[in-house]
């Protein structure tokens, strides 16, 4: 039975499985898309969501937390510098795997994994959209309040004049 059990360990230790995820992530973020298995995808996917998400904030505490993970100082510029910026509005789903076949030599289920804003072909007809930011209602004192206060301020004030 598999209660419990969510993490493929690929058939290798768990040094060994890090280590080559840590190595498959360098390369994704370096090539942009990688061909591999489609179980090594899956599991790079779990690996490198994650940490695209930590990107898209550039603190020092990030990119040390970041490095923890990659272990190579190149590939967590080029995370910060280019993907960062290029998936900042995204807000999850940062790469997609492509099933591609059988391996010839010994028919494993092969499988290319990219990131997602990084494929011109996907991206060719859909226009670059502007970043909207939210308002809420209970901001601070500027805006939209402070012009809707005021009328009704104005109104209490004539109401108890006239009283």
């Amino acid at each position: 039975m598999r209660h419990g059990k969510k993490i493929n360990h690929l058939g290798r230790k768990t040094a060994h499985r890090h280590s080559m995820l840590a190595n498959m992530a360098c390369s994704l973020v370096e090539h942009k898309r990688i061909n591999t298995t489609v179980a090594k995808a899956k599991a790079l996917k779990k690996f490198v969501e994650p940490l695209v998400t930590k990107s898209k904030e550039d603190t020092t505490h990030n990119r040390r937390l970041v490095f923890a993970k990659l272990r190579q100082k190149e590939a967590v510029a080029e995370l910060f510098r280019t993907v960062a910026p290029k998936v900042g509005d995204r807000p999850g789903g940062y790469t997609r795997i492509i099933k591609l076949g059988n391996r010839l030599g010994d028919n494993a289920d092969m499988a290319m994994i990219e990131l997602v804003d990084f494929n011109e072909l996907y991206n060719a007809g859909k226009a670059t959209k502007k970043k909207t930011t939210r308002r809420s209602r209970r901001g601070s004192g500027s805006g939209a309040e402070a012009t809707t206060a005021a009328p009704a301020k104005a109104e209490k004030e004539a109401k108890k004049e006239e009283e």
